[in-house]
């Protein structure tokens, strides 16, 4: 079903200009679409713990070069939250992306993903001639064995402290107190408050036993390493991965293994944490316009530093009057370096 949209709410940068939702084995998943143009982007959602408001950095840039399709994952936002366990599965979420697409009208998309579980992977592996281009951003796609949290997720560690929160009796009794240990892991740069905070928000827009209903440890959410690396071989499109070097959700060495395997760039987000697109859009957004043929391609592999990391310098501006002042300038200068 598709609907244009009249009176949108007045917090976005960018309303959407087509709206909608599919609706698969009884599961309506809600979709909106930005922009006009031939090349379109995707941008599906990570697990059910955000919305796609979490583009929010993306969608006002790209749409205006492309067309720009996101939508909601089941379980939260708009979309229906169904209670089996089987909903959920990364294939699921791969199907909905599929039925979004052609309700969109899109037959060729450059797919955008966020912490990737498998889903964006199976979509580009099994169904080549729908994905013009792969971007994983601290995808959590694991060659070899996984490594997520101290604690199985059924345990009673005795303790709230660190990842003790990510079990189910700690999120039984603090659901709000997990999203923002969370969050705060995936936000780890200075000055992240507001981005914290919006996801948080995003968090409660969903009910903890929604999540519960699809949520039995990392084991069960991400996709098998065996399955990665079966999936790898089949994938056809150009592939570009960004990861933060400070991640402290997925290590750095995860996106860069998958860059390899895939044969795919690889850009290191020096001082970047697990959510580079949400504390440091501007970088993200045109290394994404550069690899989705909006702008001019850089490097195969370069390393970006954010500006709180890099040397301090000063731009020093000098009066042109007299030779006095332009000594005093030099002697200024020379003291500053």
């Amino acid at each position: 079903m598709t609907t244009m949209l009249s009176a949108p709410e007045q917090t976005r940068a960018r309303h959407p200009d087509e709206e909608g939702y599919v609706e698969r084995d009884g599961v309506r998943v809600f979709w909106e679409r930005y922009g006009i143009g031939e090349r379109a982007i995707l941008l599906p959602p990570t697990w059910e713990i955000v919305h796609s408001r979490f583009w929010k950095g993306q969608i006002p840039y790209l749409a205006r070069h492309c067309r720009v399709v996101a939508f909601d994952p089941r379980g939260n936002g708009r979309s229906d939250r169904p209670g089996d366990f089987e909903a959920y599965r990364r294939r699921e979420f791969a199907a909905d992306a599929l039925a979004v697409l052609d309700a969109a009208g899109v037959d060729r998309a450059v797919v955008v993903s966020w912490c990737d579980m498998g889903e964006s992977l199976i979509l580009a592996a099994e169904h080549p001639e729908r994905v013009a281009g792969l971007v994983f951003i601290a995808p959590a796609l694991p060659l070899d064995k996984r490594a997520h949290g101290d604690y199985p997720f059924d345990a009673d560690p005795g303790t709230d402290e660190g990842w003790a929160k990510e079990t189910r009796g700690y999120w039984l009794r603090d659901w709000p107190g997990y999203l923002e240990f969370f969050f705060a892991k995936c936000l780890t740069e200075p000055h992240s408050t507001k981005q914290i905070e919006d996801c948080v928000g995003w968090g409660l827009d969903t009910e903890m036993e929604t999540i519960l209903a699809g949520f039995r440890g990392w084991e069960t959410k991400i996709i098998e390493p065996a399955e990665v690396a079966a999936l790898c071989p089949k994938v056809r499109c150009p592939v570009l991965v960004l990861h933060g070097t400070d991640d402290e959700q997925v290590a750095p060495g995860v996106g860069a293994a998958l860059a390899a395997e895939l044969g795919g760039r690889l850009v290191l987000l020096e001082g970047a944490g697990h959510a580079p697109h949400a504390r440091d859009p501007v970088a993200v957004n045109t290394l994404v316009a550069e690899f989705a043929g909006v702008a001019e391609t850089a490097p195969a592999t370069r390393t970006w530093t954010r500006a709180l990391r890099r040397p301090k310098r000063a731009l020093y501006l000098s009066s042109p009057i007299g030779l006095g002042h332009a000594r005093r300038d030099l002697a200024i200068a020379r003291e500053l370096r």
